[in-house]
């Protein structure tokens, strides 16, 4: 009686797991360049293009001169697209989930323009009372 084990030894099992996580690797790294290439705002089509057909023709070879190239304002993309992402979340949070600040921000405005004279002091009581209601 035979086991599985004698076909496949142990040494074999972990170059297998070392490959397959060079392949999730490898796949990693083509979804990075691919996602950041076709988003780029700053790079023609003809360029894109080229990108393309020279990480499928030499695909580790191009990816990772694609990254030694790029690499800088790969990372300067990304950390714009997250400060416009959390501009974004901040400011919907803000008209969302605190209706509370949209009263103040009305109570301050009609303050300074009590101040300037352009309305009076019944005006902002009014006005006021509604922000706070």
């Amino acid at each position: 009686m035979t086991l599985a084990a004698d076909s496949y030894p142990l040494i074999d099992l972990m170059w297998t797991f070392v490959i397959f996580f060079g392949l999730i690797v490898y796949f990693w790294l083509l979804i990075t360049v691919f996602a950041d290439l076709f988003r780029r705002h700053d790079s023609s089509g003809w360029a894109k293009a080229g990108w393309t057909v020279f990480v499928f023709v030499l695909p580790l070879v191009g990816a990772l001169v694609y990254l030694i190239s790029q690499g800088r304002t790969m990372a300067d993309r990304t950390a714009r697209d997250v400060e416009h992402a959390q501009q974004e979340t901040d400011a919907y949070i803000r008209s969302v989930a605190a209706p509370g600040y949209r009263g103040v921000d009305e109570i301050a405005r009609g303050k300074e323009l009590l101040d300037r004279g352009a309305i009076s002091q019944e005006e902002f009581d009014q006005l006021k009372r509604r922000a706070l209601v």
